[in-house]
Order: C-alpha cells, then structure tokens, then sequence
C-alpha cells in the first residue's frame, strides 16, 4: 500500500533539483507502470493516485516552491480541485499509449470528475415578441448589456497585458493556510486555518501595474445591440442560443459563454395564445343569440366575417380552421377559437320590459 505522506520527490524518484522534462518523464514510467486498468495488483490504484499527486504538485511551479519551503505543511490545504483543476489530462493520460480514458480513470481514483472548463458562463435573457412576428416568422432587435474581455489587457488585468505573476503569499490559490499540531494522548491532530490571502485578496494573483482601461478586472461592461432571428410559430419558453454573447471566458483565453434568449410572446389584447391555437372572445346582445348575428372577427391576417346561428348558447365556440400561429416545426396552423358571450340587458326601459313581458308569455 502506498503511503500518503512520502516526499513527492521520492515518490516519482527523482533529484530535488530535477527540471521539468526530468519530472515528466520519471511521471510518465511510473503511470504506465501502475495504471490501473494495466496494472491489476491490489495496490496499483493507490500507487497511481499517489504518482499523480506528487507530478501535479511538482510541475507547477507555485506549488513546488511552497512544498520545497514548506514540506507537506505547505501543500496539506491543496484540495483535489484545487491539485487538477487547469491540469492537461491529455498531458496526464494521453500520450500514456494504452488508449485508456483520462478522465474515467481520474473519476474512479479521486472520486468525482474536472475538467477544464470550455468557455466562460452562459448569459439567459427573457423576450417578448409580438403574435404578428410569431405568425410570420422574422428578427427581433435586443440590447444586452454584460461584461467583455478587456482588450487593451487581452483580461489579465495587467498593463502589459500579459498574465500576472502567482502571488508569493498564497502560491496562487487565493487562501491562507495556517496549520498547527497537537498531540492529544497517543495521537497527533492537525488543524488548519483557511483564509482569504490577505495580499491578494483571494485572487491567487497580485497586479503591481493595473490596466488603466479596466483597472485590474480584466473586464468591461459593454452593451450589445443583437439581432435574434425568430422562427414562425416558435412556442413559449423555447431558448434561442446566441453563440459568443455570454460571459467573458476564466482564464481569459477561453472563449466567451453563449447567450441563451428565452422567447414569449407578447400580451395581445385580441387573443390568447394556447401553443398554435388563438382564442378570441365575442360578446353579443341576448336577441342576436337567439335571432343569430353576422359578425367581424379579427384574425391575424385581417377580418373575418363569422355566422352566428339563431339559438346560440353562452359559452359556445365558434371554430376558424388554419387561423391560428403555425405549428412550430411542424405542418399545420392552428384555429382560431372563438368563445360566444351573450351580455343580459340590467336596466330596461318600460318598451323593453313590456317586449320582454310578452314574449315571456308567448313562450308560456
């Protein structure tokens, strides 16, 4: 069984002067030698797990000087995360030579998966669009207002615009660690105190010389004029994906994330909207219910002239087939549904009550 707490120098077998190739390359005979999905003696996951802890705090400068300082006291706080956060896996595993998967094997030893993330974070914005776009099909005009990649510092923050030097305090990860033992009985504890760097302010990176267009962010805030293309017949909720538009990319290299457009459609006085489907409400007089009525309906494309039949009932809907939105990514329109309201008179005048009167008994 390994042990955890041998000299990572030991570990891989190398010198404590070695360079870099040197480190690598005594890295790369020892994973070939225990990978796991090669190697399958009991102890060749924890060996591996070890060779790949040792090469990831020993290749990176900032760790190897505070564990060159500090011994393991140095490097105790370094979480998994923190250890294979911005670690190549196709430097790690991929030229390894056996076509085993990076990434299963570092989920299986370490327990959960990282990788590098591919661009910076998505944005998501709600839209209203009228049903007259909605029907036809168009564009949609949109100002977003989000933070860029500041141009002058390329995003490192720095008046050279090149990236900032790891801040000696924190080694780079932002934090402050303060360990201290205790010997309790038979056993030794180890506490730490986690902090924010107090030089760097959790950055992990120090700026002596701020870019004077972002002062030191690496970003600027910027409003965008868009144009988003609206498909005829799109339903509520549906997401549009701007590609590009979103959040500047951590570190700056990466590309920027996407903005995701969620679409409605506008309130429109005359309809409501259910999917392709339109429903219009008309209110008629108690005679021209039962006599029946002509009426103009107004459709997307215009009026409409509707029959309503002698005796119609309240509540009664009146169908317009293909009247309604496009179905969205199908054939097909939807109807316009038209719900009959009849409005009762509430104040009558004497001709009124009498012709009421007389016609209540003609039915008796």
């Amino acid at each position: 069984m390994a042990t955890q707490d041998r000299d990572y120098y030991e570990v891989l077998g190398v010198p404590h002067d070695a360079d870099k190739d040197t480190i690598k390359k005594a890295y790369h005979q020892l994973a070939m030698k225990w990978h796991p999905d090669r190697n399958k003696s009991p102890e060749a996951e924890e060996h591996f797990k070890e060779i790949a802890k040792a090469y990831a705090i020993l290749k990176d400068p900032s760790k190897r000087a505070r564990y060159d300082a500090h011994g393991m006291e140095g490097v105790a706080h370094f979480t998994h995360d923190d250890l294979f956060r911005d670690f190549d896996f196709s430097d790690l595993f991929g030229d390894i030579g056996f076509g085993f998967g990076g990434g299963d094997i570092f989920h299986r030893t370490f327990g959960r998966r990282t990788t590098r993330p591919a661009h910076g974070q998505d944005l998501r914005i709600s839209i209203e669009v009228p049903l007259s776009v909605i029907n036809s099909g168009g564009s949609q005009n949109i100002k977003v207002s989000h933070p860029v990649t500041c141009s002058a510092c390329h995003g490192h923050g720095t008046r050279t615009g090149r990236p900032p030097e790891p801040c000696t305090e924190c080694g780079g990860t932002g934090r402050k660690v303060v360990a201290r033992g205790e010997q309790r009985g038979e056993s030794h504890v180890q506490f730490q105190q986690i902090t924010v760097c107090p030089i760097c302010h959790g950055r992990g990176s120090k700026i002596e010389e701020p870019c004077e267009t972002c002062g030191g962010y690496g970003q600027i805030d910027k409003e965008e004029n868009l144009k988003v293309l609206i498909p005829a017949g799109i339903d509520d909720g549906t997401v549009l994906r701007i590609h590009g538009h979103g959040l500047p990319g951590k570190p700056p290299e990466l590309r920027p994330g996407d903005l995701h457009v969620v679409v409605f459609a506008r309130s429109d006085s005359r309809f409501q909207r259910r999917g392709a489907d339109l429903w219009h409400a008309e209110v008629i007089d108690v005679i021209d219910a039962v006599l029946g009525i002509a009426l103009k309906v107004p459709t997307l494309s215009g009026n409409a002239k509707v029959k309503v039949p002698p005796g119609t009932q309240p509540d009664t809907i009146l169908r317009l087939h293909d009247k309604g939105l496009p179905r969205y990514r199908q054939s097909g329109r939807g109807d316009l549904n038209i719900r009959i309201q009849v409005r009762i008179p509430e104040n009558l005048n004497d001709k009124e009550r009498a012709l009421y009167e007389a016609l209540r008994k003609s039915r008796k």
